[in-house]
């Protein structure tokens, strides 16, 4: 009976995962289209459950706590199996189109880390994933290996204290990877065509213990008219030429006191030439104007909050002149982008278990996630308003993906498709 609900639901769905997709449509990489946090304009789920508003679920093979990135059809997800790194394909209609293993991964080392914390990337010809082993493996749609190479291996093994996140992102011909930890920092381009390195660039910073480790994701920013690679780590926020990785600004002053164990793991966004910045572990929050030459310390810093103003794991989204800004604890806070002060707070439910997702804005709502599983709505048009919360019956750590009026969410053990658009109450695994 579970096999024939399992076909009927797909029937259901296939003709909408089989239409082609606008780019803008699509969710390439880690916090999707520019790396911001939002998604095209759509009518996307409120209220949800694991059986609830359920288009498909699939079992998935292994753990990780990646995103999913999607591409037309295809949805591509990380995860250890097995002890391997891998790769999977699914169809948006649930279909599993195939997996492959790379080799022999790492396991994690915190309760919610994996080997496959890094979302992969994709510019629709190709899908990139790198993984905490130093794995980087490159294949097109149908999973033949273009090429692979470890980063560790040829530039040496990382030092982090704890699970490799950073996730690459694909600029023009080349996949770009971003390495921040006690020893060499780097930043480093890989032709997506052959593997090669087409260019790295330095990006060592001598900091306090712990303070030069950073598990942020690079953004690919438009800056008067000129692209500039954003990177955010080891107390400085640095702009690169995407042609050759030239440093060509740099904004410090993040850790004013240099105090030990700052290291971070939220992400800058930028938007509107401005970069918001969580810096302190969760205590502090900046603006930074975006662009110049050279040390731009002094002249960029637009403001700063102190006072867990900030957020320690997810990232912040910005959106028409504000910032949402989403503590671990479950305090949303939007501020205005230019000046930093608070338009308004409001909380979600206190529970032991912390919100490590990345929120997402879609449709005009914030779509906020605790590791417990469960999913808060809140309507961010005009205040705080929450909507709905949706309980998954697993845990979730992975950022759920807004695209073509529905959610794709990665939960520990399945992969589900969410939508309130004629989606039949029936589950399968």
């Amino acid at each position: 009976m579970r096999r024939c609900c399992f076909f009927f639901v797909v029937s259901t769905v296939a003709l909408l995962g089989q239409v082609p997709a606008r780019s803008a449509d699509n969710w390439p990489q880690w916090r999707g289209p520019g790396g911001t946090g939002i998604a095209a304009e759509g009518a996307y789920p409120v209220t949800f459950s694991d059986k609830q508003n359920v288009l498909w679920k699939a079992k998935l093979s292994g753990r990780g706590s990646s995103t999913p990135v999607v591409w037309d059809d295809a949805v591509f997800v990380t995860a250890l199996v097995d002890g391997q790194d891998a790769l999977a394909c699914y169809t948006l209609a649930g279909e599993k189109k195939w997996e492959k293993a790379f080799g022999p991964g790492r396991e994690g080392k915190h309760r919610n880390g994996t080997g496959a914390n890094p979302s992969p990337a994709t510019d629709g010809q190709c899908v990139v994933a790198y993984y905490k082993s130093g794995r980087v493996a490159c294949l097109d749609f149908e999973g033949n290996e273009r090429w692979q190479l470890n980063l560790q291996e040829k530039y040496g093994k990382d030092t982090l204290w704890w699970d490799l996140g950073t996730s690459p992102i694909i600029v023009g011909d080349n996949v770009i990877i971003a390495v921040m930890h006690a020893g060499e920092g780097y930043l480093v381009a890989l032709d997506l065509k052959s593997g090669d390195v087409a260019w790295k660039q330095d990006r060592t910073y001598e900091r306090p213990e712990e303070a030069d480790q950073a598990y942020t994701t690079p953004q690919l920013v438009n800056i008067d008219g000129r692209d500039v690679i954003v990177v955010w780590g080891a107390d400085h926020l640095t702009g690169h030429d995407p042609a050759t990785g030239e440093k060509l600004w740099e904004s410090g002053n993040f850790n004013p006191q240099n105090e030990t164990y700052f290291r971070v793991i939220a992400s800058h966004v930028a938007g509107d030439g401005v970069a918001v910045v969580p810096f302190g572990r969760g205590k502090s929050l900046a603006g930074v104007k975006l662009g110049g030459q050279g040390d731009v310390t002094q002249s960029s810093r637009l403001w700063t909050k102190e006072g867990d103003a900030g957020a320690d794991v997810p990232t912040p989204v910005i959106h028409a002149g504000k910032a949402f800004v989403l503590g671990d604890s479950g305090v949303l806070t939007c501020r205005q982008l230019t000046t930093g002060d608070e338009v308004w707070t409001g909380r979600l439910p206190r529970h032991r278990d912390k919100y490590y997702a990345s929120p997402v804005l879609a449709g005009g709502k914030l779509y906020c996630t605790r590791e417990d599983g469960t999913v808060f709505v809140v309507d961010v048009t005009n205040g705080f308003k929450r909507l709905a919360e949706n309980h998954m019956g697993e845990r979730i750590i992975a950022t759920p993906v807004p695209v073509r009026n529905s959610l794709l969410i990665r939960g520990e053990e399945h992969l589900f498709r969410i939508s309130e658009e004629d989606a039949p109450q029936v589950t399968a695994n």
